[in-house]
C-alpha cells in the first residue's frame, strides 16, 4: 500500500485495515490447501480457525458499530475454535463476508465520529479506542496467518514484504517512488 499523508483517523484506519487483509489474502493464496486446515501442535489453531474467530469477532464488533454492544448476545466465540470451513472457497468466504461487515462499518465513519461512545461486552469506549482494538487484534492475527501460510508455503513462499538480503534495493525503489513499505 503507498503511504499516504493524511490527518484524517478514519482514513488512516481504514487504509491500515485494507492493508492487514490484503496481507492476510496474499499469504492464504499462498498456503496449500492442507496447510489451512493444519494445526502445529495442540495448544494451536489453523488458518482456518484463526479465519473463522476473525469472522466472527468482526460481525459482532462490526454489525450496528455506533449503536449495540460489540459483543453480540447471539455471537458463541468458543465455537469459533471449533469445526472451521471444511474447503478453501468455504474458507475464503467466510474471510470475505467478515471484512465486508468491517470494512463497511469503518466506510460510514467520519472522523466527528471518534468521540461517541459505544460499549463492547458493556464496556464504554469511544469510537476510536474500539478501532485501536480491533486493529490491534486483527494484525496480531493476520501476524499469525502469514507466519503459517509461510511455514506450510515452503520454498514456494513469495514474501510480502522487504525481501531478505535487499533493503537497499527496496530503499532505492522507495526513493525513486516506486514502492512503499506500508
Amino acid at each position: 500500500m503507498a503511504h499516504q499523508l493524511t490527518t484524517s483517523y478514519t482514513t488512516d484506519a481504514r487504509d491500515l485495515l485494507r492493508y492487514y487483509k490484503r496481507l492476510g489474502d496474499r499469504a492464504i493464496e499462498q498456503c496449500p490447501d492442507d496447510g489451512l486446515f493444519t494445526v502445529i501442535d495442540a495448544e494451536s489453531n489453523s488458518i482456518a480457525i484463526i479465519v473463522k474467530h476473525m469472522a466472527g469477532n468482526m460481525r459482532s464488533r462490526w454489525t450496528d458499530f455506533l449503536t449495540t454492544d460489540g459483543e453480540k448476545p447471539d455471537r458463541n466465540r468458543d465455537s469459533e475454535f471449533e469445526t472451521p470451513p471444511e474447503t478453501r472457497a468455504g474458507l475464503v468466504a467466510l474471510w470475505e463476508a467478515g471484512w465486508k461487515i468491517c470494512l463497511g462499518a469503518l466506510d460510514s465513519l467520519t472522523d466527528a465520529d471518534l468521540t461517541r461512545t459505544i460499549t463492547i461486552r458493556t464496556e464504554p469506549h469511544s469510537v476510536m479506542q474500539a478501532i485501536n482494538r480491533q486493529v490491534g487484534h486483527y494484525a496480531h492475527h493476520v501476524g499469525q496467518i502469514v507466519f503459517l501460510a509461510k511455514h506450510f508455503a515452503g520454498a514456494n513462499w513469495q514474501t510480502l514484504s522487504v525481501p531478505r538480503k535487499k533493503s537497499a534495493d527496496f530503499n532505492q525503489r522507495v526513493a525513486a517512488g516506486e514502492a512503499s513499505q506500508r
